[in-house]
């Protein structure tokens, strides 16, 4: 199949004739976010079918598991009222590992301004437990007294809620470096199975791998839109 174009730089007019399918290859970004979910054909396998190569369930899994961990992250620590459980899962560098806050101290809300973290269980935690809790993102100032932090909740101010927003947008991208790490696993499992199937189907389950992961980034960016949207009001 040819396709017919004329070349700008000649005064004559002179139609040179080449193959349309190779100039696919140099489409812009632009051109093909315009045609994405258009003219692309959609891939929609049997599992059941190709269980025996690579589990495109568990695949699917995974992937929700990363979309799901990101909504567990906004409700939790990106809201415009701070409240204790936004604390709970704050990772702790302690002698005994990483832990999160809620494992070494009693939090609990003394006002509407104020959240209080009870070290007394582990004391020897408290200093590092400070650093952790100023360090969040959250934009917290914890002060301390002996081994109880005090917590105050900043007001809800226009740097704030900008401040959430681009915290939001961190949790996706690393939600979608996540992503790309069960992409890639994917993608390697099936390099190790392409003995047990025809170079076609390989491409096939590729393609569908490949799909699942753009479905589910699209769904990421859905939801920071959304929470971007409740951030800023």
């Amino acid at each position: 199949m040819l396709k017919t174009v004329s070349e700008r730089q000649n005064d004559y007019g002179q139609y040179v004739a080449y193959p349309a399918a190779p100039t696919r290859h140099f489409a812009t970004k632009k051109a093909k976010a315009k045609g994405k979910g258009q003219s692309q054909t959609r891939v929609n396998l049997n599992t059941a079918l190709v269980e025996d190569i690579i589990s495109l369930e568990e695949v699917e899994e995974e992937m929700k598991s990363v979309m799901e961990a990101l909504k567990d992250n906004f409700n939790k620590t990106v809201n415009i009222r701070t409240s204790p459980g936004s604390l709970d899962h704050i990772t702790v560098v302690t002698a005994d590992g990483k832990l999160a806050l809620n494992q070494i101290g009693q939090i609990s809300m003394k006002s509407p301004q104020l959240i209080l973290v009870n070290m007394a269980s582990f004391p020897e935690c408290t200093a590092a437990a400070i650093k952790a809790i100023r360090e969040s993102g959250m934009n917290l100032n914890p002060e301390v007294e002996g081994t109880l932090i005090r917590v105050p909740i900043p007001k809800v101010t226009r740097e704030h809620r900008e401040m959430l927003v681009k915290l939001a947008k961190q949790s996706t991208n690393k939600a979608k470096d996540s992503l790309r790490k069960v992409r890639s696993n994917a993608m390697s499992k099936l390099k190790k199975s392409k003995d047990k199937a025809s170079e076609d189907t390989i491409r096939l389950i590729e393609k569908q791998i490949s799909q699942m992961a753009d479905d589910t980034v699209a769904e990421l960016d859905r939801h920071l839109a959304v929470k971007t949207k409740e951030l800023l009001g």
